[in-house]
């Protein structure tokens, strides 16, 4: 197994971050040295080797107050945010003393909502004092835990490239037809290319991983289904369905978290080749120690007794 390659060394401190910091907000060396206790050829040393690790100017120095350059805003910007961080560590290393976590963040998708949103809560309180849960999309619950706005989420996993992260499946299930009650299901690929030339297909948002797992699979079977409508959430996709306006690639889950009479759709295999989609819960390493594993084990168990794990 060949070696990594080395860490690179991070061009700051946070001692240099907040030295440039008070020059931002005091516009002068020597007003950030007076707030901070230094000398003026002490800040002055800190900002010019920040500078020099980092390779660009952070201030214009022929005005004054001084003025940060792009450079030294975007840096500015960053900073204030891990500054704002580093200072929460005393206390929350305080609130450990306790057993609990001050504030978890979970991101659940849509489709997941009305399965879980209550048993998530009961087993989270035992382990923060403050729970939030923020259903949506798969693809902004990625992005906010990897700018650590979220400790974790549950849904489609396309983070497969990134390191760091632990992840749990929680379910597998199969795209399914969704029709209006009355309409014929259709049992080949040629059928449903002919319900296509009369039905338009209502889609999921191709801003969801699951909207582009569908369309992926449209295009395989070759079938030509012209846009129309497009939702973000199961009910919308299920509402157009039951009113029919046209029919749907979907889930069961998605299916149950609509919440639409069942006499008013019917769902059935699609034809074809068979795809699923896996929900999986994914949280930074080691992060937050058994926490993710029996926040699974607890999702697993209630997707079971609902008959969505296969």
């Amino acid at each position: 197994m060949g070696m990594r390659d080395p860490v690179p060394a991070l061009p700051f401190d946070l001692r240099s971050l907040e030295i440039f910091l008070s020059v931002c907000e005091t516009g002068a060396m020597s007003s950030a040295a007076r707030a901070l206790g230094l000398t003026q050829p002490a800040v002055s040393l800190a900002v010019s080797e920040l500078e020099r690790k980092l390779g660009y100017e952070l201030f214009d120095r022929t005005v004054r107050p001084l003025a940060v350059t792009l450079a030294g805003g975007l840096l500015r910007q960053r900073a204030s945010a891990l500054i704002a961080e580093a200072r929460q560590i005393g206390p929350l290393l305080r609130e450990t003393e306790h057993g609990k976590l001050p504030l978890i963040r979970v991101g659940l998708v849509d489709s997941l909502a009305r399965a879980l949103t209550a048993p998530l809560a009961a087993y989270l309180s035992s382990k923060a004092d403050e729970v939030s849960i923020l259903s949506g999309l798969t693809a902004s619950h990625a992005s906010d835990l990897l700018t650590r706005r979220l400790d974790l989420f549950l849904g489609v996993d396309d983070l497969s490239d990134w390191e760091g992260l632990e992840r749990w499946q929680l379910a597998k299930e199969p795209y399914i037809l969704l029709l209006a009650a009355g309409m014929e299901i259709p049992k080949t690929v040629a059928a449903l290319r002919k319900l296509l030339q009369s039905r338009p297909l209502i889609r999921f948002s191709s801003r969801s991983q699951t909207g582009l797992d569908i369309e992926a699979h449209i295009r395989r079977l070759g079938l030509e289904a012209p846009r129309s409508f497009e939702f973000d959430t199961p009910y919308g996709v299920a509402s157009m369905v039951a009113a029919g306006l046209g029919l749907a690639v979907t889930t069961p889950l998605c299916v149950t978290e609509a919440g639409l009479p069942e006499a008013n759709l019917v769902t059935a295999p699609l034809p074809g080749p068979q795809i699923t989609r896996k929900l999986t819960l994914v949280a930074r390493h080691r992060e937050l120690g058994r926490i993710p594993r029996e926040l699974g084990e607890v999702a697993r168990r209630v997707l079971l007794e609902a008959g969505a794990l296969q």
